[in-house]
Parts: structure tokens; sequence; C-alpha cells
């Protein structure tokens, strides 16, 4: 595939992710075995979940990151080009270890344990510039798991925006709890895409609409996930709230398998509908659609709609 074929580039971070489904709120230590509902290995990392869904929904997709030459690194590799995108400028790091993510699932919630491996060490010096010169969409994911990466992405919305792409930024968790490092990286970004409580912490206030308006001001177009409740941006200085489909009369009642990745599968689905030129509005819609499709099945990528399933 030509490099000016891609629709979409992801820089970020991408591992294996092991889902531990009826964990217990607070394992026992002691040595002591618990037994779980289910145990399921899949593919990881916000960057790699949003690739795989903007490649099932026919977008050309690049993926740059970093894994180790390890088995784990070779499952991420060899996962993301299963589902159709190209992996040949992620870095494999000679004798390092490729991040690896544990999620202790209780319903809904979960917690999510982490080994960054070599993630810590992807920088933006690791995307050749001649692929950033020819693709129409930079997304950067999880900000605040990547310091290099981080120091350098105002310099490469810069490069990807003078090259005519467009950028959106999926900052996830910050582990620090401190939410800095943003101030030069907004006014580069075409979107924001955090959760509710992303949001209201990037913002550094307690109410969204007032967080909306805080973020919009810093030059970036804030798109906030927000569950079961859909999704909500701001448009010509006014809040734009999408809720969340109900399911097609012939389905029956919704069935919530697990929500790990459906974040991401929703950026995919925003990516690709602003892409294709779509309005806001239909543009949440489909994202929405998208994060909600990606519930059917256990890890991020297992149940991805396609564009069809998604604008139906």
């Amino acid at each position: 595939m030509a490099l000016s074929d891609f629709d979409l580039l992801v820089v970020g971070d991408a591992n294996p992710d092991v889902i531990v489904s009826g964990a217990p709120r607070r394992p026992a230590f002691g040595q002591r075995e618990e037994l779980v509902d289910t145990g399921d290995l899949v593919l990881g990392g916000s960057g790699a979940i949003t690739a795989c869904g903007a490649a099932r929904l026919g977008l050309r997709v690049a993926f740059a990151g970093r894994v180790g030459d390890d088995p784990a690194g070779a499952f991420v590799l060899d996962t993301l080009a299963r589902r159709g995108v190209d992996v040949s400028a992620c870095v494999v790091e000679s004798g390092a270890a490729t991040a690896l993510t544990v999620i202790l699932a209780d319903g809904q919630d979960r917690a999510i344990l982490t080994a960054p491996g070599c993630l810590g060490r992807t920088s933006a010096g690791d995307v050749p510039p001649e692929l950033l010169a020819r693709v129409a969409h930079v997304h950067v994911s999880s900000f605040y798991l990547q310091p290099l990466l981080a120091e350098g992405v105002p310099d490469l919305f810069r490069a990807a925006r003078a090259a005519g792409a467009t950028t959106s930024l999926d900052t996830n968790d910050d582990p620090s709890g401190r939410w800095e490092g943003l101030e030069e990286v907004l006014p580069l970004t075409g979107v924001l895409l955090p959760n509710e409580r992303e949001a209201l912490a990037i913002a550094g206030v307690p109410e969204l609409g007032r967080a909306l308006r805080e973020l919009a001001a810093r030059g970036t177009t804030p798109v906030v996930k927000c569950g079961a409740e859909g999704a909500l941006t701001i448009v010509d200085g006014e809040p734009l709230r999408v809720p969340a489909p109900p399911p097609p009369a012939h389905q029956g009642p919704a069935v919530v398998v697990d929500t790990v990745g459906a974040g991401d599968s929703f950026d995919a689905g925003l990516i690709a509908s602003r892409l294709r030129g779509l309005p806001v509005r239909r543009s949440l819609e489909v994202a929405v659609a998208c994060g909600t499709l990606s519930t059917r099945a256990a890890g991020g990528t297992a149940a991805q709609p396609t564009w069809e399933e998604a604008t139906s």
C-alpha cells in the first residue's frame, strides 16, 4: 500500500490485555486462589483499539508505536495486521518488554493494572516523516502513558497540519493525577476526545458544561464520551448532546458484555465520520453507535462494527 493511501495514522499504545471478568473487588493475597467468571487475552491499548476500529469501518489505517521483541509484541503486531492495520512504522525494540495490561472487571466497572514495558520510550521521532506527510488524519492516544511522545506531540501535530492533515487526541487517564502538559497541545488539536471524568480534570472545573466551554476556549473542539448517556460537544458556543441509541427492536434488550475499549471505538467512529464529511450531529451519532456496539463481546476489538452496522 502506498503511503499516500492512508486515511488515518494512529500514534500511541498497543499491548495485550488480559481481561478477568467477575473479579473480586479485593483480591485475596497470601497465595489464595479465587475463581472468576472468564479470562480473555485480547489486543489492548487505546491506540491499537482505535486503529482496529477505524480499519473495521473501512479506513486505510497505519499504526506507529513501540513494542518489544517478545511474544507479547509478536501478538500485538500479528493481531493488528490481521485486522487490516499497517504496522510497518511500528518500532520493535530489541531486548525490551512489550507493555501488558491486566483488567479486573466487575460488571461495568474495572480496575486497570499496566506494566508499561517499552511504552514510555515511544516518541514522535518514531513516526517516519514521509508517512506523516501522506495521511489525512493523525490521532494520538494515551498521552500520559508516553512521556517522550507527549513532549513531541506539539511538533508532530504542527507537521501534520502543515501537510494538510487534521488531528485528534485522546489523553486517556493520567496515573499521576496532575493532568499537566496540554497547554501547547490543545490549540493544535482539532478534536479532543476525553470521557466525562477526564474532561473535568483537564479543564480543572467541577461541571461538564463549563468544562466544554473552558476546553473550547483553549483552541480545541472537545467531544466528551458519556458512556450510556451518549456524547456531548459544543457547537457555536452551545452544547450539543447525542444520546446512546436504543437497540433495534428485533434484537431485544441491549446486553453489555464488556465496556473495555468502548471509548476507543467511539474515537474511531468519530474520526471515520468526519473524514467522510458527515455533519457534527451525525458524526456523534455514528461514534456513539460504534462505542455501544463494541460492548457486545469481551475485549476492545471483537465486536467493533462495520460502517454499515454503525450507520443502520
